[in-house]
């Protein structure tokens, strides 16, 4: 086995200090690559690929790694007919090199060449059912092909990473959004249309004040519904987690708070969201620390503030995985006074997420139809999580054979018997509240859809 280099050494100490650098990891895998190492390339081009799976690079040095090695035994013999001529060795010397940098510099496996012989003949990416056309209307395919990230697409996760004082515009809007047709009516009722008919609004006293309380299983897009909800209000966004609040200090956390809100009035009309509301506003009555319970204090001093006249810009969207955790008061008339139910992705909403995960890759003959079907209850992060497993399963396959191919139906079948709906422990939970905690009706959406669902 070849020596490592102290190069190489470095260079893995590295990527364990970063695992998600991909330039970095391809960097170490083309020197293993071309020290000989070649089990060792294609595990860091593998791990690689499913952090950036459409990377073109990572799938140049994939094929290098599983390619044939055709190119060594045709210049191996080429020195073998020179050596027993000494007179001769200087003068085929010089024409020599050019042949062997020939196939160091363009691989025998070229993925860009394979991919344009078999563009008239590749298959096609998705099965489109036969009636898919003429039982669906269009708008599920077009919110699948729309630019934007569906809904769910990452779960209840922030990628853009914005701490609590800055501000940011969202870029999104409710048509990014598949499926999910109950909570767009919602969130249209209680912020969007009041919003565009200033005149109804006034004609019918409705009020722009108070605030809404999205609640519902972890991974099914809260956060992305109210980035949604801020690009359809044309309003600056900021999101808040106990973490942005929460000081050691003594005071700090409610002037946190304070400031928090006095930069989304300043930069109205603005949506502040309120992530993982059951530890920021958690019930007092639970509450031992007097820190924590002066800071829901404070928030509903804040939310009193939003009431206020002067203050109609603030908009505030809160989520919660346990709405049962949350402090009553937050959620009296004037505060979070609305609440949205947000379910697992119905199936069009499923077929979107799907499409969205697959478009970048390398697929052929998808029966999203049948997949959709089998899928009910996921998230979707269970469903970006069923993508990655399929894909990863063509990888190592395309390693073990040392041949390419195209992920398909049954990658994704053969994945989805591996996988179990994250959903299933918080319907647990769940059940018990609205069924026996039913205060004032506030679970009867949560209870119609488990009686739908047969899990009463």
């Amino acid at each position: 086995m070849p020596e490592e280099s102290p190069l190489i050494k470095s260079l893995r100490a590295a990527v364990d200090a970063a695992p998600d650098d991909v330039p970095l990891r391809l960097h170490l895998a083309q020197l293993l690559l071309e020290a000989g190492l070649t089990q060792d390339a294609i595990s860091q081009v593998a791990a690689a690929l499913q952090r950036e799976p459409g990377n073109a690079e990572a799938q140049a040095l994939i094929a290098r790694a599983v390619a044939p090695p055709v190119t060594a035994p045709a210049t191996a013999p080429a020195p073998a007919p020179a050596a027993p001529a000494p007179a001769a060795a200087p003068t085929p010397a010089a024409p020599t090199p050019p042949p062997a940098e020939t196939p160091a510099e363009a691989p025998r496996y070229d993925w860009k060449q394979a991919e344009d012989e078999l563009s008239d003949v590749i298959p096609p990416r998705f099965v489109e059912s036969e009636s898919e056309g003429s039982e669906e209307s269009g708008e599920p395919g077009e919110a699948a092909e729309g630019k934007p990230t569906p809904l769910s697409a990452h779960g209840d996760d922030d990628p853009a990473g914005v701490s609590a004082w800055d501000v940011e515009t969202a870029g999104l809007s409710l048509s990014d959004v598949g499926g999910m047709e109950q909570v767009k009516e919602r969130l249209e009722a209680a912020f969007l249309a009041p919003m565009r008919n200033p005149e109804l609004r006034k004609l019918y006293g409705k009020s722009l004040r108070g605030g809404l309380l999205m609640y519902g299983p972890p991974g099914c897009g809260k956060t992305y519904i109210a980035r949604a909800v801020a690009g359809e209000l044309g309003a600056r966004f900021m999101t808040v987690s106990i973490s942005d609040v929460l000081d050691m200090w003594i005071g700090n956390s409610e002037r946190n708070l304070r400031e928090l809100f006095e930069t989304a009035r300043r930069n109205a009309p603005c949506v502040v969201f309120l992530d993982e509301l059951d530890a920021l506003g958690a019930k007092r009555s639970q509450i031992r620390h007097s820190g924590l319970r002066t800071t829901v204090n404070q928030l509903l001093t804040e939310l009193d503030g939003v009431d206020a006249q002067a203050n109609e810009g603030l908009f505030v969207l809160a989520a919660t995985n346990h709405p049962w955790d949350v402090d009553p008061a937050l959620r009296r008339p004037g505060r979070l006074d609305r609440t949205v139910l947000v379910l697992p992705p119905d199936e069009p909403a499923r077929e979107s997420i799907l499409r969205h995960h697959l478009k970048d890759r390398p697929v052929a003959r998808i029966d999203l139809r049948k997949l959709v079907k089998r899928t009910d209850g996921f998230s979707g992060a269970d469903l970006r999580h069923l993508c990655e497993s399929a894909a990863e399963r063509a990888l190592m396959d395309s390693v073990r054979t040392g041949r390419a191919r195209m992920i398909e139906t049954d990658d994704l079948l053969a994945a989805l018997t591996q996988l179990r709906p994250s959903t299933g422990p918080w319907f647990n939970s769940a059940r018990s509240v609205a069924q026996f905690a039913n205060e004032g009706g506030q679970y009867d959406e949560l209870l119609a859809y488990l009686k739908k669902k047969r899990m009463l």
